[in-house]
């Protein structure tokens, strides 16, 4: 038994480099085979040292002009030195001697690529396929995966990896390479079809479950995606992926529960992460527990401090729970990292007007309408805070811009009659009530929570008493 391997190798190629060098120098020598040669190379190509490299495999093939290997190798180091019409020169030479060897292909293949002419690395390679099979097909089939990918043509790289797991369905590196691309280019039918042939023989193999699953729940067939990682996880009850997955699936089931223990298995697996956090912290506000939705917003907040979102959220729960000023704080740290969010400056406008900070309610509602004009949900907002403030001609203003905007919506013409009637102008308030009402009568509920005490007002009365005989509001 060797007690040193790796000195007893760095003494052979000791004694290599000497004998090399004394062959060089014309002094005496031991007799270097083609083997020698090929470490020799192999070693200064190790260091980093090409021309040396280069220098040797050069030295190697005028001593053994037949072997193609030496020819190969030299190739390999002229593509390093970015010298590609030379090194397919010297490949095509060692074709010659060996055209059975899949370095060739290969070494041709980064040439041409090199040479941008991916139609002849094509060629080439699929010519190979029917020249080679079991490993080394599978490894020409992974060598023109990644032309295709490199020149964007995506279904052919899934073809590619389709056609290895059908000669090799257990292979670890086409089945994780098959479920990324399966998501990227949509083929998740095809992918299906060939997980189920995989499973039908070798229904152990987890992975193959896994990528079933994500192909259903690509297709949005979330409970068949859940059954197929119950397998994958009953096979390997450690696979973390498996448990990701299948929580988003359940989220997307709006089963925020089993979505809750399947993130929380993730976390038991893997190293924690802010989005598996912030998914868990969903699930809790999905259910309106909401200080279990902040425990775990905060827990994502504190590995991503610079995620403007998650301060949102937690401010989105205060706001659910009618405490304004804590929201406020959130709302400060998510718009000190994104300004003009429309998002943001909405619901921070939301919150100071109920705390009756109407000028500054008005100025960040204004921002988010200005950021994104035709959300309906900003213009609602302004016009109500406008309203409830009574600044009237503002938001009489603001409502005509509104109507415009969003080409005559029945809400906007409501919350004008209401805005008209407590201006004084009746005559016009019920001209644009009738009109709403003709529009969308069963918005007349959005017309009242403006103003509640609309209903004392008679005409307003008279016209719903007409609607309701003629129209079923």
């Amino acid at each position: 038994m060797k007690e040193n391997p790796y000195r007893e190798n760095k003494e052979e190629i000791n004694e290599l480099l000497r004998q090399y060098d004394n062959l060089k120098t014309g002094r005496s020598h031991k007799f270097l085979d083609e083997e020698a040669f090929e470490k020799i190379v192999e070693f200064f190509d190790e260091k980093a040292d090409l021309q040396k490299a280069l220098e040797a495999a050069e030295f190697g093939s005028e001593q053994y002009p037949f072997s193609s290997s030496l020819l190969i190798k030299k190739a390999d180091i002229l593509l390093s030195l970015r010298r590609y019409q030379d090194a397919l020169k010297i490949l095509e030479q060692a074709e010659l001697f060996d055209g059975g060897d899949i370095n060739l292909y290969i070494l041709k293949t980064d040439a041409w690529l090199a040479l941008d002419q991916q139609e002849k690395a094509v060629e080439l390679l699929e010519m190979a396929l029917h020249s080679f099979e079991g490993e080394e097909r599978i490894e020409l089939l992974f060598e023109l995966a990644d032309v295709y990918d490199d020149y964007e043509e995506f279904d052919k790289v899934f073809d590619c990896l389709k056609l290895i797991l059908e000669q090799d369905p257990n292979n670890e590196e086409a089945l994780y390479k098959i479920c990324f691309w399966t998501d990227f280019t949509g083929n998740n039918e095809a992918s299906i079809k060939l997980h189920i042939k995989i499973i039908d023989d070798f229904p152990y193999n987890e992975l193959a479950w896994f990528n079933l699953a994500a192909a259903y729940q690509g297709l949005k067939l979330f409970e068949k995606a859940i059954d197929a990682y119950q397998y994958a996880i009953t096979i390997d009850e450690k696979f973390d992926y498996a448990y990701r997955n299948m929580g988003d699936a359940y989220i997307r089931l709006r089963k925020f529960r089993d979505a809750i223990e399947a993130l929380e298995k993730v976390l038991e697996l893997s190293k924690p992460e802010d989005v598996i956090f912030e998914a868990i912290g969903h699930c809790y506000d999905r259910l309106h527990n909401y200080a279990q939705a902040r425990f775990y917003y905060r827990k994502a907040s504190h590995m991503n401090a610079e995620e403007s979102k998650i301060f949102y959220k937690i401010a989105c729960t205060y706001y659910n729970e009618g405490q304004w000023e804590s929201a406020i704080k959130q709302l400060d740290n998510a718009l000190k990292i994104h300004r003009l969010q429309p998002e943001y400056n909405l619901l921070m406008g939301e919150c100071k007007f109920q705390v009756g900070a109407f000028k500054e309610a008005i100025q960040y509602l204004s921002n988010a309408v200005r950021v994104r004009p035709k959300n309906l949900s900003g213009w609602e907002a302004l016009i109500r805070c406008l309203y409830k403030a009574d600044f009237l001609d503002e938001a009489r203003e603001q409502v005509m811009a509104a109507l415009q905007v969003t080409q005559g919506k029945p809400l906007f013409m409501f919350y004008l009659s209401n805005i008209l009637f407590a201006m004084g102008r009746s005559k016009e308030a019920i001209l644009y009530l009738e009109r709403a009402m003709e529009k969308a009568p069963r918005m007349l509920k959005r017309f009242v929570e403006l103003n509640p005490s609309i209903l004392q007002n008679q005409q307003v009365v008279d016209i719903l008493a007409k609607f309701k005989r003629n129209k079923s509001i």
